[in-house]
């Protein structure tokens, strides 16, 4: 009875379904696409409103983690974040460039 038992548990182990099941090629193909918008993120760390746009960067960098270990919504929920923050960042940089222009050339030096 013993020897059974151990050569069930050997072919069970060999045939690798257990640990290398990838799934059909449908389940594959239907993977959400990703949207972490890394490259948007990156541009706007040129913009001068640094402690945000280092915020977007993290968010979109966790999106692209969570896409790649299987958590699709999660990987949208921050990619989402992701994007309203660069959107946030560019803005904050453009007002404080037409700030520091206005400033700048307004200044009555006599």
């Amino acid at each position: 009875m013993a020897p059974g038992v151990l050569n069930a548990q050997v072919k069970n182990s060999l045939s690798g379904n257990e640990y290398f099941d990838h799934g059909s090629i449908e389940e594959q193909e239907s993977l959400p696409p990703l949207r972490s918008y890394l490259c948007l993120t990156v541009l706007t760390c040129f913009c001068p409103a640094y402690p945000v746009n280092l915020v977007a960067l993290v968010l979109s960098i966790m999106s692209r983690n969570s896409y790649y270990r299987g958590d699709y919504d999660g990987s949208r929920r921050l990619g989402r974040s992701a994007l309203y923050v660069a959107v946030a960042s560019v803005i904050i940089g453009l007002l404080i460039i037409a700030i520091s222009c206005i400033v700048h050339f307004t200044n009555d030096d006599g």
